[in-house]
């Protein structure tokens, strides 16, 4: 997606680590217009009348799954990284390792949202390794529900983790942006992901 690449370029930094730094627009500040057009690509990719419910982990890809959720006319359920009180049924969870945090972090989901009734788009808005999205299959699959697709806004291509999923033939993946490298001397993408 040319306009999210132009963005990632104009206002993107590169930090020590190649951390890519699109806060100023993706995840922190939110640019929602783009947000929308995020969702009206991903459309093109995924057959968005199928699908009950959009998926996402706590916290950065909320935006951008409650934008598509909204688009699509479904709800949006993002995957807790902490219990709360609030949650009265049973949970699926998965663990899994933060690269963001340099952590082990368990992802939560209250099996009163999501059932093998359910047919998921998973979204969100980065990927590095994968481990995340990883874990968001894994509750999809425990909760018996049906995955029709994975959407990334931007992959850290450098890093597989968007490999991984490229390689499962039953399930549609896309990334809008795909960053080839990232160092002190800019970024590149990947062309024709």
């Amino acid at each position: 997606m040319e306009l999210l690449q132009e963005r990632i370029r104009r206002e993107g930094r590169v930090l020590p680590g190649n951390i890519v730094k699109v806060d100023g627009f993706l995840n922190h500040r939110v640019d929602t217009r783009l947000l929308e057009d995020i969702a009206d690509e991903f459309a093109k990719y995924f057959d968005t009348s199928k699908i009950t419910v959009v998926l996402t982990a706590e916290a950065s890809g909320i935006a951008l799954a409650t934008i598509c959720a909204q688009k699509y006319g479904v709800p949006m359920l993002f995957a807790k990284k902490a219990k709360s009180d609030n949650i009265e049924s049973g949970l699926i969870q998965s663990e899994i390792f933060s690269y963001t945090y340099k952590k082990k972090v368990t992802l939560l989901v209250s099996q009163e949202w999501l059932s093998e009734n359910d047919r998921v788009l998973i979204i969100d808005d980065f990927m590095a390794n994968g481990f995340a999205v990883q874990g968001l299959v894994d509750i999809v699959n425990e909760a018996g529900a049906k995955l029709e697709g994975i959407g990334i806004a931007v992959e850290k291509g450098f890093q597989g983790g968007g490999d991984k999923f490229r390689a499962m033939p039953d399930i549609p993946y896309k990334a809008l942006a795909v960053i080839e490298s990232a160092d002190e001397n800019g970024i590149i993408f990947r062309e024709d992901d």
